[in-house]
């Protein structure tokens, strides 16, 4: 089994993928003007370029964990989930408030999925 990584810095890669699953970092807007739901959907969007280049995708999601700074906003949150969430494979998913890394972001997706 090869480890293959993707988008590798010198603090973190993007994305690692081992023995058919992709394990990715998390996941940040990358414009934090928007509102919860706006963010969210960025987020939910950079998952979906990345499992695509592990050639994988939203239906093969293992477990989601996504971090939020205000629990107040999870509403909003949620209704950019479950227009993206794909029908019938809702994954686990935990979801807790958090201090994210910079005080403009909402929320910070961290996914596991099969290859």
């Amino acid at each position: 089994m090869s480890l293959q990584r993707f988008d590798v810095g010198a603090r973190l890669s993007e994305m690692a993928v081992y023995n058919g699953v992709a394990y990715l970092a998390g996941q940040v807007p990358e414009d934090a003007t928007q509102d919860i739901t706006g963010q969210t959907a960025q987020v939910l969007a950079a998952i979906d370029k990345l499992l695509a280049r592990a050639g994988s995708d939203k239906s093969k999601i293992l477990m989601a964990q996504i971090f939020i700074k205000d629990l107040a906003e999870f509403p909003g949150m949620n209704a950019a989930w479950d227009a993206w969430v794909a029908e019938g494979n809702a994954p686990p998913r935990a979801t807790v408030q958090a201090h994210l890394a910079r005080p403009e972001w909402k929320v910070e997706i961290v996914v596991t999925a099969a290859v």
